[in-house]
């Protein structure tokens, strides 16, 4: 664990930070910040840190941010995170004998990389929250509801819906996909940026050893296994030492404009087992198997948020699922938040950085990130759709190497020092900053 990231900030910027929202990205910019020795306010609208229990991939871009950010380490040091299994994905045919189809791990373009790792949220939590150098600038049951403007100045006044309100220099949203801190930028409510992509998935964790006793073929403890076929696909990989098995199964209606569809009550249901069982009535033993020993799964109704126009407004910057929210499809999701709190702490903790200048380095984190982000979120749908076109007419085995050799390489290839640069580089050319070291 890295010490300094415990230690007291002594801050040297003339710029107070508040942080919105105390997810994982929150928690990761808070840190990171930490490091850089800028003071920051982290406000969470519940009563605690809390991760939903179900497991997380981590690529090698993301595992890149984490170890820039100082919190890698600590969540290899954990003991329930000591052993990872490689998340390059084996697609296998869902129905039948359950045939692989495609092999990531054998793509000419992968090489020598491998797929980084598959944790357990709340495993995250435990790593990062001991790296918060002083806690009582954390502050809970904080539920945004606007941002306005001081009179005569140029901070910001944080309205709670509480009644209490706080002044910030800088307002960073973390708030997820339901941020609030959004509306400031879009001047739009969350179901208007916000569609349903017409899946759902079906979400549970079950240890290995009662899937394997109960007559499971399929080796899940080692690999990403992607289950495949009309309509549908089932995501499984092993987390907590290779122990339980996080399962994802989704599930498509299909020939219905996305966004046409509007989810009434929560996005996130218990459901009874019978209905998961049921979607899946026709495919092979070994998801039959795996299905039936979900006892309490979950439902979610999967939404992404439209590509936004910006990601900073003045002094006002969004991170993780509050800018690019998208489809989990290709586990890539948190790994750009990290990438955007990566640059944004990079940015914010150059010496040349000021309240005076503030705006004009969030714009060029925006044309840094934004552009790579909505090429993760085009990817990311995109393969939603190949996954569940295999069984339709005219589909052959080796489409789903076409579809798919090489699709994950710009994602978990890409050198976030490469960012650092270019937004320098940028920053330079405008004539914000004179020179690059630092």
């Amino acid at each position: 664990m890295d010490s300094s990231a415990k230690s007291p900030v002594q801050t040297s910027k003339d710029f107070r930070v508040a942080i919105i929202g105390g997810g994982m990205c929150g928690l990761a910019c808070a840190v990171g910040l930490a490091r850089a020795g800028i003071h920051a306010d982290l406000f969470e609208a519940t009563a605690k840190f809390e991760e939903v229990g179900a497991g997380i991939g981590l690529g090698p871009n993301a595992l890149q941010a984490l170890d820039e950010l100082g919190i890698l380490s600590s969540i290899m040091n954990l003991p329930e995170a000591s052993e990872h299994a490689d998340r390059r994905m084996v697609f296998v045919s869902g129905l039948g004998d359950h045939q692989v189809l495609y092999d990531y791990g054998d793509s000419p373009d992968c090489g020598s990389l491998d797929g980084g790792i598959s944790i357990y949220r709340p495993t995250f939590l435990d790593a990062v929250l001991p790296l918060i150098p002083d806690p009582s600038h954390m502050h809970f049951k904080k539920r945004l509801t606007s941002i306005s403007t001081v009179s005569g100045t140029s901070a910001y006044t944080i309205h709670f819906s509480d009644g209490t309100t706080h002044e910030a220099d800088l307002v960073i949203g973390a708030d997820g996909i339901h941020s609030s801190s959004r509306t400031f930028l879009t001047g739009k409510d969350n179901k208007e940026v916000l569609d349903f992509t017409n899946t759902v998935a079906y979400r549970g964790v079950v240890p290995w050893d009662v899937l394997k006793g109960a007559g499971v073929r399929t080796d899940l403890t080692s690999r990403t296994f992607n289950f495949v076929g009309i309509g549908k696909h089932i995501i499984v990989y092993p987390i907590q030492k290779r122990t339980k098995i996080n399962i994802v199964a989704f599930a498509t209606e299909t020939g219905v404009p996305v966004g046409s569809v509007q989810v009434a009550g929560s996005w996130v249901q218990r459901v009874p087992q019978q209905e998961l069982v049921d979607a899946y009535a026709h495919w092979g033993p070994d998801v039959q198997t795996i299905l039936q020993h979900i006892e309490k799964p979950t439902k979610w109704f999967i939404h992404h948020l439209k590509p936004l126009e910006r990601y900073s407004r003045d002094r006002v910057v969004l991170v993780g699922d509050a800018a690019h929210a998208m489809c989990p499809h290709l586990g890539s999701g948190f790994g750009q938040g990290l990438e955007d709190v990566f640059l944004l702490c990079k940015l914010l903790g150059h010496p040349q950085t000021n309240i005076s200048n503030l705006q004009s380095i969030l714009a060029v984190y925006d044309c840094i990130r934004r552009p790579r982000a909505e090429m993760v979120w085009n990817r990311s749908f995109a393969a939603g759709l190949h996954y569940e076109r295999c069984g339709l007419p005219g589909y052959q085995k080796n489409d789903m190497q076409s579809h798919f050799q090489g699709v994950w390489d710009p994602i978990w290839q890409h050198d976030l020092g490469e960012d650092v640069s270019a937004a320098l580089a940028e920053l330079i050319k405008q004539g914000i900053f004179t020179e690059t070291s630092g």
